[in-house]
């Protein structure tokens, strides 16, 4: 699962050509996009008007479906790839060979998106595409779809699920072909593409689907669009990613719901039980205090140290825009904070709030909490750790739902429901490989690429790696502030346009 601000800072890397060394590639793909901005976006609309819950099975299909159809217009040769388990989200797979190539890359992003709770989005809807003049937070209006031929301000953002995460990934993929195609460029590498279905549910089925269509996916590395460029705009290339899992925490109270007035200082209330047990695993400065959490941790090698003492900054700026006025991590960066694995509380529910609010002592109390990790981790280890420090607070670990006997013989009683996870992923920054990505992004940037050992979010490399052995690296295109993973996803038009042309360069890379 990948989750908020994917990416939150970045490094120049070293290898990077120049703005002024690097070769022109600009035309071709450019030319293509400002002739087709209106085609583009209204494909893009249509594809991001199904919705795309990983869990609602039929309207996946449709995905899927409207993907290989969109694949299928290009001449991709189209065909969906299943896992063993029935109703699993299917892979959409595709290719375009070129002859005398000696190279094949594979082109991921994924087409399924987070739930969300339409009631939270201000003014749109998830599934309704809209557009507005500017971010909603710097005041964006709404405004309707301009008619073809009308001027699109490079500045209006596109509202909807899976406008940043991860759809335009699929977008930017398939109109770099049509770029390619229509300057006559011939690709310099063979190409395959490959779309999943459920990598917002943690990729629980990629295994399967990887082993069963191991042969088709066979490839020199894999191209990953997925996640925001640095936060100045500048565009980014990326090496790793953390791992995570997840987990449901559920503490108890009485058997049923009692009024606070006749039994409030008596009952134990759930909900502060809960909030004792978080407090006690992070310290004031956020420093995890589960035993063992970091001491699997990978050290960084020399080329990823050096690439982050260069790092351009942008904690202040990151203060300033989010009001926070103390950040967590014991006076680290944020920059080193995303080479150390976390822990986060997700969500939190017991009983009501706000109006809905009763005068009540709950029954339950539950959070739900992701770690991400980093190489060294593995996140069973991990989530053990955890159930090891609740142990060691007092507290009678099931992991299933308690029986009334084990609620009344124990003081403290917790359920942990494990939602599986997979580990960290990096490939090696100095590689033939890593220098070819770096200076096909650079071609097509005046400004200098940046780039990052680890990212800060999350996708299923992993599995890529024990899979196929394949290596991976992460492009970037949505801006950062695409509140990805949250109500109001938004996708800034001039992304889009600078996302088809870094696809295209890829699929032109040089030698590796």
């Amino acid at each position: 699962m990948k989750r908020a601000l994917l990416g939150l800072a970045a490094v120049c890397f070293a290898a990077a050509a120049s703005p002024a060394q690097a070769p022109e590639r600009r035309g071709g793909a450019r030319e293509y996009v400002g002739a087709h901005r209106h085609e583009i976006l209204r494909e893009f609309v249509n594809l991001l008007s199904i919705p795309n819950v990983a869990a609602d099975r039929e309207n996946i299909r449709r995905n899927a479906a409207a993907i290989i159809e969109m694949m299928r217009r290009r001449g991709l040769s189209p065909r969906l790839l299943e896992a063993k388990t029935e109703g699993a989200p299917p892979a959409v797979y595709g290719e375009l060979l070129t002859p005398g190539a000696r190279r094949t890359l594979v082109f991921y992003a994924h087409y399924d998106g987070q739930p969300t709770d339409p009631r939270q989005w201000s003014g749109t809807e998830p599934w309704k595409p809209a557009l507005r003049t500017r971010a909603l937070e710097a005041g964006g209006e709404l405004i309707p779809f301009p008619q073809a031929g009308a001027a699109l301000d490079p500045e209006w953002r596109l509202y909807a699920r899976s406008a940043s995460d991860d759809k335009a990934g699929v977008m930017a993929i398939l109109s770099a072909v049509d770029a390619l195609r229509a300057s006559g460029t011939k690709p310099s590498v063979n190409l395959k593409f490959f779309f999943e279905g459920e990598e917002e549910a943690g990729s629980p089925h990629l295994a399967e689907i990887l082993s069963a269509h191991r042969e088709i996916l066979r490839a020199d590395a894999w191209i990953i669009c997925d996640g925001p460029v640095h936060q100045s705009g500048r565009k980014q290339v990326v090496f790793g990613v953390r791992g995570v899992t997840s987990l449901d925490l559920t503490v108890y109270g009485p058997l049923r719901p009692l009024h606070s007035g006749h039994y409030g200082n008596w009952a134990p209330n759930p909900a502060m039980t809960l909030a004792r047990l978080l407090a006690s695993m992070k310290a004031a400065d956020g420093r995890v205090t589960i035993r063992g959490f970091y001491d699997d941790v990978e050290p960084l090698g020399e080329e990823e140290r050096r690439a982050l003492a260069a790092a351009p900054q942008y904690d202040e700026e990151l203060r300033r825009q989010l009001g926070v006025a103390r950040p967590e991590g014991a006076g680290k960066s944020l920059l080193e904070l995303l080479n150390e694995p976390s822990l986060n509380v997700d969500g939190l529910r017991s009983a009501e709030v706000g109006a809905e609010a009763r005068n009540v002592i709950p029954t339950t109390a539950t959070a739900t909490l992701d770690m991400r990790l980093v190489r060294g981790n593995d996140h069973r280890r991990q989530v053990d750790r955890l159930v090891e420090h609740v142990r060691a607070e007092g507290f009678y670990v099931v992991e299933r739902e308690p029986t009334v006997e084990e609620r009344r013989r124990h003081p403290l009683v917790a359920r942990v429901m494990r939602r599986g996870g997979y580990n960290a992923e990096r490939t090696p920054m100095g590689t033939p490989l890593a220098r070819a990505v770096v200076a096909a992004v650079q071609s097509v940037s005046k400004e200098p690429v940046v780039s990052l050992p680890t990212l800060g979010g999350s996708l299923p490399l992993s599995i890529f790696r024990e899979s196929l052995g394949a290596d991976t690296v992460t492009v970037p295109i949505a801006n950062y502030d695409n509140n990805q993973h949250a109500e109001n996803e938004n996708l800034r038009l001039q992304n889009l346009w600078d996302g088809i042309e870094m696809m295209a360069a890829l699929m032109t890379i040089g030698e590796f």
